[in-house]
Parts: C-alpha cells; structure tokens; sequence
C-alpha cells in the first residue's frame, strides 16, 4: 500500500483527497491543527489505512521538523499533497506583521521545507514519486488579498523550480482552483470576488472539494507519470489562460 502525505487534510479539499485517496487505496498520512477534524476523520477511518498528525505550519519549527519525524516511522513514503493554506480575504493594509508571518509560512515556508525534506529522502530510492501543491487561480489572475495572491503566484514558480531540482525521480505539479463551494474559504471570499468568479466559468456545474481531489490523486497516481512542472486549473473554464 502506498503512503501519501497530505497536508490541511481535516476539511474542505483536503479531506476530500484523503477519502478519494483511501479510496484509491492508498494509506494517507493527514496532518492539520485541527485537531477534532482529524478525530472525525480517524473514526471514519482504521489505523489500517490512516494515520493523523495535529501540525500547525505557521510554526518554523513544526514545519521543518515534520518530515524528519515522520521518517523515524517510515522507511518510505510516495507522495506528498501540499495543501494546507491561508486565506482572509482582506486589503494588505488590514494585515498584522503577525498574519504576514503566519500567511507566508503556511502557504509558503511550509511548501519548501516539506518539498524538499522529502525528496530529499526519497530521491535515493531511485524511484517514482510525486509531489502535487495546491496553488489558486489566485495565484495567476492576482487576488484581492495580495498576501494570498502573492504566496499562490510563488507556489506556482516553487512547483516549476522544483521539477526540476528533483528530476529524475520525483514529478512536482501543482493544482489551480477558482471557486470551489463548501469550504471554509469560500465564506470568506468578498461577495463581489464570488460574482465575477461565477461570471467568468464556461461550465456551470458547482466546483467541489471532491472535484479538486479527483484532479490532484490523477497527479500523483502513474497514469501522469510523464508529466511534471504543470499547472492544471480546476476552473469550470474560466480565465483562459
């Protein structure tokens, strides 16, 4: 059974990925600060096939020692899903320094060290492997929080950078949203953000976390195995770009 990391993994679409990677039979290692979120998924699931972590990565700390702990458990892991993050939806001028820092390390900070902490591992296996960071669409048509626009725009060029500090063995893609229902974030978006959102899809059909989840387990499965340094919307048509 192959092991997968995924971070953010207590609600929206990153507990949508651990249902549909369990489902695709994998052993998902789920890391959040939510603490009760986990519970709630570790009583749906067996120890057999999950294994949870309270993990906050606005914590330099927790983010670079995260790894390296959970290798004292595992000889390998597979894939890593990076898609723990951030959003408050507000002007750049209403942030604190404390949620600069914070916004930064978890969309960010948090990318890099467990990116590389794990490839690092990993590469000596001369194996097949996969990263997959949850970027935004954000992240590439600009955002109104800048702070969440700008840390999505740098997973962007973190994801093409790292294809290529870690070919041969390990592909890095990342996933591109727009608006996705029934998630945490989509209540914080400005109602005149969801409108022009609505606005711009040329497909009608709700996007939802399991939508996204699907998209990100053919990432990281092997019938992508050729592909690596991409972005992929997941965007009802939206922003051709």
């Amino acid at each position: 059974m192959k092991k997968l990391i995924i971070t953010g993994a207590a609600n929206g679409i990153g507990r949508a990925t651990v249902e549909q990677a369990i489902k695709d039979g994998y052993f998902v290692i789920a890391a959040d600060k939510d603490r009760q979120g986990l519970e709630r998924l570790q009583g749906l699931h067996g120890g057999e096939v999950l294994e949870t972590h309270v993990a906050d990565f606005s914590d330099s700390a927790v983010i670079k020692g995260f790894i390296p702990a959970l290798y004292e458990r595992h000889t390998t892991i597979y894939g890593l899903v990076n898609n723990a993050g951030i959003y408050h939806g507000k002007s750049v001028y209403a942030y604190s320094d404390e949620q600069i820092d914070e916004i930064l390390n978890v969309n960010l900070k948090a990318l890099v060290y467990l990116s590389k902490d794990f490839a690092e591992r990993e590469m000596k296996h001369e194996a097949p492997r996969a990263i997959v960071n949850i970027s935004s669409v954000a992240g590439e048509v600009g955002s109104c929080d800048a702070l969440y626009g700008a840390t999505k725009a740098a997973v962007i060029g973190l994801t093409k950078a790292n294809a290529w500090n870690f070919a041969p063995f390990v592909r890095v893609n990342a996933v591109s949203p727009a608006l996705i229902h029934e998630t945490a974030i989509y209540d914080t978006i400005p109602e005149y953000r969801r409108v022009e959102y609505a606005r711009q899809e040329i497909l009608k059909d709700p996007i939802l976390p399991s939508g996204v989840a699907e998209v990100i387990l053919l990432l990281i499965g092997e019938g992508f195995r050729h592909m690596t340094g991409k972005v992929i919307p997941v965007d009802n048509g939206a922003y051709p770009r």
